[in-house]
């Protein structure tokens, strides 16, 4: 008798012990070691402590910040989902196995076949019980492993809520699309699987063990068998139909083409198709159940047959039949209806359907007096640019080496005098790879170096005389019209790993506060007096936190006490990200002197990408620019979306590390799902204070992605859209070698043509779109403005925060792109000329700035600043130009007020910050007259005058003098003439050399006046 034939109480010989308890018992007798004993204890307790370090130390974390629910929820959640699936799986599993061996028949006819497989039965039966009991564990593991990975999309579904609008395909609720089609899909997808590994499992199973036998022309299949697997395919033909139907509403967020949701040939084929399928499925799984009962195979065989040629020929062939021969040929008839469900899906979606459109007629020509009507706007003009005057920050107010400043700096506003004032500012931080190599030893570098110090803000609008940024707050201790604020920063972007600090009263203070000459060692030195990280003024605590950050010291150093904290995780889009995981965050994280704080404020968006008929974007692509693409540059995530609101301010406390998220959309379904989930995490808009709501402004990402949809979805009709012959996209970044990204927005004070007054506002412009890899014409073509100020109300945000104004310029209008203006300016002979003078032979380089865009004087205005930079290590770039432009006009002078009034006929009408510097800030080289004038300006003239007389050969080559010469020269010979030119020409270059271009312009005139009367003398002597 086979081992198949042998009855299950067959007692006539032993059956022989599974392998593991043969081990089991075969370690019993043996005495167990008392070294391997305590080698397995010790193991064992150091796989504790490495758990430990990694989960504890969190919860400690979050107990700390007070955030302890996110951490719970999260945690409590995930468990919750893996012991449920892992059950449900792993029952499923060994319970199908466990069938299928029961289902063995007692007497099998031996064959040749049989006696193979036997052989194999023989060689599996040893191994068969673990088998039973670890695939079912495996596979429970894994399918519960990825449930529980999608812990929020059951979260959203347990708290979801109504959009209020309805798909206008089904008439189902948009939150139907966005919180509960994911779930349904999640369980079939998953439900699905396990039924199959089910299967698969049992037919194994059943095939080894001779429940089915296959003989030529036929199979044969034991009842218990037949029955198993009728049922399971049965299941899992229900569970195909269910995933049919329900793909039905998943055909609205798909993606296609042209546009994204469905079009024609989905809503009249394939959404029908996926309907017949599925009543298909049902009535396989019908016959399926009743061949399990009966035995009859052929009809629910042929109907699984037939239904797989319907999943062919419905499901495939005839909704492509449809695209291809009757759509494709009548494609902008028939797509219409479905691309403006498209476009306004879109615009709703990403918050660009209430956009306010003004057709501008621009101007080309420029007036005398032009800007009269802009005159808060002219004075408001950024000539700091933030990416490049990072370094004259660190030159001037970085202090010490061990401090530095993150470029980019931010651009805010403030109030200073009663007036609201652009600034660039930035915050002077912990730089420890400033610290020389006998400084940086562990005790330096997480005990005395713990924190940077104050914030530094200049006027963006108005430099010195010398082109340096002109602070208002700066130095250590900080002084400025911010007032008193607390200066440390512990936490940052630029911050340690981790630092240990605090002490008792009494103790002696041990941290390095900032650096003080009236003290000893020129160091003042002080305690950490908030409460920002975890307790490490225990043993167990210490353990855990020497094991997280892989080093001893923690443990023995003695200058951990009783009330030593440990601050880690400290940079702001971390913290944020971490108490708030169900949130994408902006790139940008800029600073703010708020409430006698530095608070770092970020800015939140709830996705999704399930909102029908929307167009996806990824993030990160649509959010692209010259700025992101540097080296190191923040990004978002790349996910993909195609719903977005901005609908959280987060702030992180430079001091404590406090974060606090503030609703900011109270509208948002999505928010409202996350605030039932954690119902004391989000605090009320109403809890903003009024100096915290002064600083929140539009964020740029957000800006970004709406720029990127705009260039398709600024149009409304279908046809439109379709030709595509109006398409725009952002326009390139000119000052950017090397790169054809487009312009990052830009942060300014503005006033819109047709408003009343200026507003804070963050602006991009458009220029035509083409395909990828053809020469896109440069002409502007639209101007996007939004409005950043969210005012200075406490709890209440402004009526007009956020409104997008977008000026479309008329196609018989010509009005040079950013790229074209930019080879413009730079590329006249008079400004080319004065760029290669200031290069001075490769010994200094020439940075532009950023080329802002503004809609002034009727028409569009560029203004680009020019910084020059020493090519010495101790040198940073000073504004020494700056150059405008407006039609074919092009002003090019030492100051703004001077390039607006040469290029506006003699008076712009308006005057701009840096009007104070025109007669007093030195001139390096000559000035050249104003491209498109009539008559030359003299350099540095305070407001040039055209003049009605022509003026002869000789005075046209008369030496023109130089505003900022401290004297002539005093030459009497040609001889004497070219000695003092001479020594001017090296003792500029000495200055030069050492950054100081005040004192080289200074040499510079007295080099030009010598060569004059050089020139003069020669002149008489002949």
């Amino acid at each position: 008798m086979s081992f198949a034939e042998r009855p299950p109480n067959d007692k006539s010989k032993p059956p022989r012990k599974p392998p593991a308890q043969e081990l089991k018992e075969a370690l019993g007798k043996r005495r167990r070691s008392p070294l391997a004993v305590a080698v397995m204890v010790v193991v064992a307790l150091a796989v504790v402590v490495l758990v430990a370090s990694e989960v504890w130390t969190r919860v400690l974390w979050f107990q700390q910040l007070g955030m302890f629910q996110v951490l719970r929820t999260e945690w409590l959640t995930r468990g919750i989902l893996f012991i449920m699936w892992f059950v449900i799986a792993a029952g499923a599993l060994w319970l199908n196995l466990r069938v299928a061996y029961n289902a063995r028949p007692i007497f099998v006819p031996m064959t040749p076949e049989e006696e193979a497989m036997e052989r194999y039965r023989a060689s599996v039966e040893p191994l068969r019980k673990l088998v039973t009991y670890a695939a079912p564990i495996l596979v429970g593991i894994f399918t519960a492993a990825s449930v529980s990975a999608n812990w929020q999309t059951v979260l959203l579904f347990l708290n979801r809520q109504p959009f209020g609008t309805t798909d206008p395909q089904f008439g189902f609720d948009i939150g139907f699309f966005v919180f509960t089609l994911p779930l349904v899909q999640l369980v079939l997808t998953t439900v699905m699987a396990i039924v199959v590994i089910c299967g698969i499992c049992s037919l194994i199973t059943h095939y080894l063990y001779s429940s089915i036998r296959i003989r030529p022309g036929r199979a044969e299949v034991v009842k218990p068998a037949r029955i198993q697997m009728g049922i399971l395919l049965a299941l899992f033909a229900l569970l195909l139909g269910a995933n049919y139907w329900f793909d039905q509403y998943a055909a609205l967020t798909e993606s296609g083409a042209r546009f994204d949701g469905a079009g024609y040939a989905a809503v009249t084929a394939m959404i029908p198709a996926k309907a017949i399928l599925a009543v298909v499925a049902v009535i396989v799984a019908v016959l399926f159940l009743l061949a399990a009962l009966r035995g009859w195979w052929k009809l629910p065989a042929l109907a699984a047959v037939l239904m797989v040629v319907a999943v062919v020929a419905v499901g495939g062939i005839y909704p492509a039949a449809v695209q291809r021969f009757k759509v494709a040929a009548n494609e902008q008839t028939l797509e219409s209806p479905y691309i403006k469900l498209n476009i306004d899906s879109t615009k709703f979606a990403y918050g660009i359907d209430k956009i306010e459109y003004q057709t501008y007629a621009a101007k080309t020509t420029a007036e005398e007096g032009a800007l009269r009507e802009d005159a808060a706007t002219t004075a408001s003009i950024r000539l700091l640019d933030p990416q490049v005057v990072t370094s004259s920050f660190r030159q001037l107010q970085q202090n010490k080496q061990y401090y530095t400043f993150t470029s980019p700096l931010n651009v805010d506003r403030y109030t200073i005098e009663g007036e609201s004032r652009d600034t660039v500012i930035g915050v002077r931080e912990l730089n420890l790879g400033g610290l020389d190599a006998a400084q940086q030893t562990w005790v330096n570098q997480h005990m005395g170096y713990t924190h940077g110090y104050g914030v530094v803000a200049a006027y963006g609008n108005q430099p010195t005389v010398d082109g340096s940024p002109l602070f208002y707050q700066q130095g250590i201790p900080t002084e400025g019209p911010l007032g008193t604020y607390e200066p440390r920063i512990y936490f940052g972007q630029n911050s340690p790993d981790y630092s240990i600090v605090g002490a008792p009263a009494g103790v002696a203070p041990f941290e390095i506060d900032y650096p003080d000459d009236t003290v000893a060692n020129g160091l003042r030195l002080g305690t950490y007096q908030g409460d920002g990280g975890p307790d490490v003024g225990n043993w167990v605590n210490r353990l855990l936190y020497a094991v997280k950050f892989r080093t001893e010291k923690i443990l023995l150093s003695d200058n951990i006490n009783s009330e030593s904290q440990i601050l880690y995780d400290r940079d702001p889009l971390q913290r944020a990200e971490a108490v708030a995981p169900f949130l994408t965050f902006d790139s940008a994280v800029y600073p703010a002197v708020v409430d006698g704080r530095v608070k770092w404020i970020l800015d939140g968006y709830t996705t999704t990408a399930l909102y029908p008929y929307a167009q996806k974007e990824t993030l990160d692509q649509a959010a692209a620019d010259s700025q992101s693409e540097r080296a190191g540059a923040a990004t978002l995530r790349p996910d993909q979306v195609n719903y977005v609101r901005n609908s959280v301010k987060v702030t992180v406390d430079a001091f404590d590390g406090k974060v606090d998220l503030y609703e900011w959309d109270s509208t948002d379904p999505i928010l409202k799902a996350w605030k039932q989930v954690y119902p004391d995490l989000v605090q009320p808009t109403t809890a903003i204070s009024s100096q915290l709501m002064s600083h929140l402004r539009y964020p740029e990402d957000l800006f970004k992605i709406q720029r990127t949809l705009l260039g398709r979805y600024h149009v409304d009709d279908a046809s439109s859209f379709y030709t595509g012959q109006d398409a725009w996209t952002a326009s390139q970044d000119p000052t950017t070698p090397g790169t054809t990204a487009p312009q990052p927005p830009y942060y300014m004070t503005l006033q819109m043509p047709g408003q009343d007054t200026s507003t804070f506002s963050l602006t991009g412009t458009f220029i035509p779109g083409g395909a990828a890899g053809t020469q896109t014409r440069q002409v502007l073509t639209g101007f996007l403005a939004a409005d950043a100020d969210a005012g200075n109300v406490a709890g209440k945000k402004s009526e007009n925060y956020g409104t997008l104004r977008l000026l479309e310029l008329p196609r018989n209008v010509t009005v040079q792109g950013p790229l074209q203006a930019y080879n413009t300016l730079i590329t006249k002979p008079e400004v080319s000329t004065v760029i290669n003078q200031l290069k001075i032979g490769n010994n200094s380089q020439v940075t532009y700035g950023n080329l802002l865009t503004l809609p002034v004087g009727g028409g569009l205005m560029y203004v680009m600043p020019v910084y020059v930079q020493a090519n010495a290590s101790s040198s940073f770039p000073q504004l020494q130009r700056v150059i405008v432009g407006f039609g074919d006009k092009v002003g090019f002078a030492n100051t703004l007020q001077e390039a607006l009034d040469q290029v506006f006929d003699g008076d712009a009408g308006a005057t701009a910050g840096d009007a104070d510097l025109q007669d007093v800030k030195t001139d390096t080289v000559p000035t050249p007259a104003p491209t498109g004038s009539a008559t030359p300006t003299p350099s540095g003239s305070a407001t040039p005058t055209p003049s009605a007389t022509p003026t002869t050969s000789a005075s046209a080559t008369a030496p023109t003098p130089v505003p900022g010469a401290t004297a002539t020269s005093t030459a009497t010979t040609v001889e004497q003439a070219i000695a003092e030119a001479n020594a001017a020409y090296v003792a500029g270059e000495t200055a030069l050399q050492q950054g100081n271009f005040a004192e080289y312009g200074a040499q510079q005139a007295k080099l030009k006046a010598a060569l004059d009367k050089a020139a003069s003398l020669s002149g008489n002597a002949g």
